[in-house]
């Protein structure tokens, strides 16, 4: 079984887990550069999603019969959802929190 493209799955999400840390924890970003990159998770994630239905669409069509990159495409498009989703939702929750502040 070949494991090569789920580490090469882990290493883009780590890289683009800590672009994101990096423009959260520098003291000089502005929220911009946050939501700019949260932005752009967005679009590695459709990416991501429009690859795996690239191999399903291969694989219907009789084109592919490797059943391992199809779920590995489908599951890296997963992981990049969920990933992005709770991004997301910490983003909302910090906005919340924001507009609760009294001023």
């Amino acid at each position: 079984m070949d494991v090569t493209t789920i580490g090469a799955a882990q290493e883009v999400f780590e890289q683009a887990q800590q672009r994101f840390r990096i423009a959260a924890q520098e003291d000089t970003e502005e929220f911009e550069t946050v939501f700019q990159s949260a932005l752009g998770m967005i679009d590695e994630t459709s990416e991501l999603h429009n690859q795996a239905n690239s191999e399903v669409i291969r694989f219907a069509l009789g084109e592919s019969e490797n059943t391992h990159d199809l779920l590995i495409a489908q599951e890296k498009a997963n992981t990049a959802l969920q990933y992005t989703v709770a991004v997301k939702d910490k983003l909302v929750e910090a906005y919340r929190e924001i507009m609760q502040m009294q001023m």
